[in-house]
């Protein structure tokens, strides 16, 4: 296969548009209803969160208000989940500014979008990323190299007049005309697009937790203690959740009321050790290792009644 997406005797060329549902990717999804082609679109759920809206009822309600067809590929399952796992361990291209594999990502996600568009018979895959909007995946050489990488060309219409004309737009399948030229960090074209094409889009939601520097440690903890096929999605849900210390094995502390039950939900699936205190008002505690009772009912007193016993865990402590 060329670095092109196999033309099909449609009678309408068909885009495929990887679609977070944030304001580029909206954005983008109005500027390809010009052209004369059909549109699916593709959405991602990570395991880590990411993009603008991390909401999918947010992103499905909207594709229905533009008659558009939807996919998903959800990689908390199988068979994605452990590949994914095994990416972020050990990242071709390296981290960003904490386990942000975001160029591995990229390309995890072009090529699982390439091999739908095989499937549906689309002859364009399309993004809506902007260029130098993010230093870490969207540079311009970082492009190209995503581009390599997942072995097609990728049609970007926010930043296309300001990148070399694909094979599509070469042949006048795709009206270069009617794409745009956006750059840059800042929001200011892309929010006047909104208001001129009357789209309502979500404000930004949390990003990625692979981002986040106070999330690495649990997340290193994790990789370290586990094998991938270990590993389960509830797993990942819980590094968000409570504070985290390891002897034996993790001990997970529920931050309030509302974490106690969420840990007790993820219990089902992972069928840990799990204490509810009855007797006084504390934290429901996880354990993976039953040598820990005694640790995580020490940990339950000194983060509910007995304040003054927490430097003692300190050292145990994951952060």
């Amino acid at each position: 296969m060329k670095n092109t997406l196999k033309k099909t005797q449609t009678k309408k060329t068909k885009i495929l548009l990887l679609f977070s549902g944030g304001l580029d990717s909206r954005i983008a999804l109005k500027i390809l209803q010009k052209q004369k082609a059909e549109i699916e679109l593709v959405h991602f759920i990570l395991p880590f969160g990411g993009g603008c809206c991390n909401n999918f009822s947010c992103v499905f309600n909207y594709t229905q208000t533009q008659g558009v067809k939807i996919h998903v590929v959800d990689l908390n399952k199988s068979p994605y989940f452990q590949e994914y796992l095994e990416l972020v361990k050990s990242p071709k291209h390296g981290y960003g500014t904490s386990m942000n594999p975001c160029r591995d990502c990229k390309i995890f996600m072009f090529k699982q979008a390439k091999k739908l568009a095989e499937k549906i018979n689309a002859d364009i895959i399309a993004t809506g990323e902007v260029l130098s909007q993010r230093p870490m995946s969207q540079l311009k050489h970082q492009l190209k190299l995503t581009e390599k990488q997942a072995g097609f060309e990728i049609l970007k219409p926010l930043s296309a007049k300001l990148l070399k004309p694909t094979s599509y737009e070469e042949k006048g399948i795709i009206d270069r005309n009617k794409l745009l030229d956006l750059k840059g960090r800042t929001r200011k074209a892309q929010i006047e697009l909104a208001k001129k094409f009357k789209i309502k889009f979500p404000m930004p939601g949390g990003g990625c937790l692979l981002c986040e520097k106070h999330y690495s440690p649990k997340l290193k903890d994790l990789l370290k203690n586990k094998t991938i096929e270990e590993i389960k999605p509830e797993d990942i849900t819980l590094l968000n959740l409570g504070r985290h210390f390891r002897k034996k094995g993790r001990i997970i502390l529920g931050k309030n009321q509302q974490e106690n039950k969420h840990l007790e939900q993820l219990n089902k699936a992972l069928n840990y050790h799990i204490i509810i205190p009855t007797k006084i008002p504390g934290p429901t505690a996880l354990y993976e290792n039953k040598q820990d009772f005694k640790l995580a009912n020490e940990l339950i007193q000194a983060y509910s009644n007995k304040p003054e016993l927490k430097k003692k865990f300190e050292k145990l402590k994951i952060n």
